[in-house]
């Protein structure tokens, strides 16, 4: 289970994200991924979109399933008239709900809302709820989402950690302080992880943090790098590792 290679290209915020295959995988083990499964042609592109978030608003007022088909649509579209309407939405007991309302609020960014999303990575029973607020998170700039992010890589199940680490990336390019905090985790994860997904993106994020961070931290991080390509057993892990090397402009470090 690995992140999407088009992160390289895209920021988080630009993942297509569908609530009605999101709700199934609830039924299924948390190692299947229902970010790989989304389908980016599920809506209707041809509609006017204020017409959409127009209906969308409505329907966030509706019943349960009429919600969730609002939810859907602020999943693709941004509309900063759906802040009040989502807010709420982060306490219904329906799992489905929570999730897509977060999943929601990461697509539309809502200031207030940061309190709220930290608290269900922290605290919500639902891996998938706390796996959608780790995405989410990576839109939100605040200070405060830098130290939950790193203690969910430390302590969380393998979904949540996978897109934690992804989402440390973004806080961290924040500034320098923050990426050195980052870098200090995702380089404890890249080493003891036992899930390979986890430890290539901790391998992507160091990447994307490498110019924040200070002499030590990269001399690490080139370190570890050199002794995955050189000898990891994961392939994909191996892989990454190269791929980092590469970009960094030291191809004959594994050579």
């Amino acid at each position: 289970m690995t992140k999407n290679k088009d992160l390289d290209k895209d920021s988080l915020a630009e993942i297509a994200i569908d609530p009605d295959v999101l709700a199934k995988e609830l039924a299924l083990e948390l190692e299947i991924d229902p970010l790989e499964q989304i389908d980016e042609d599920a809506f209707s592109k041809g509609l006017n979109i204020t017409q959409e978030c127009n209906e969308a608003l409505k329907m966030l007022q509706g019943n349960r399933e009429e919600r969730i088909q609002g939810l859907r649509i602020f999943c693709e579209y941004r509309d900063q008239r759906a802040f009040p309407l989502l807010l709420p939405l982060l306490d219904q007991p329906c799992p489905v709900e929570r999730m897509s309302a977060v999943y929601a609020l990461g697509r539309n960014p809502c200031p207030s809302a940061v309190q709220k999303l930290v608290s269900l990575l922290e605290t919500d029973d639902n891996a998938y709820v706390r796996r959608a607020t780790a995405w989410s998170l990576a839109n939100y700039d605040d200070q405060t989402v830098l130290e939950p992010l790193i203690n969910a890589l430390k302590n969380d199940v393998a979904a949540v950690r996978l897109w934690s680490s992804s989402s440390l990336a973004e806080i961290g390019n924040v500034s320098s302080e923050n990426a050195q905090l980052a870098a200090g985790q995702l380089l404890v994860s890249l080493k003891i992880d036992n899930e390979s997904g986890v430890r290539s993106n901790c391998i992507w994020s160091l990447c994307r943090l490498y110019g924040k961070l200070n002499n030590s931290s990269q001399e690490s991080f080139i370190d570890e790098c050199t002794k995955i390509a050189l000898f990891d057993k994961e392939p994909s892990v191996m892989e990454e590792a190269k791929t980092a090397l590469d970009s960094m402009g030291m191809q004959g470090f594994y050579n």
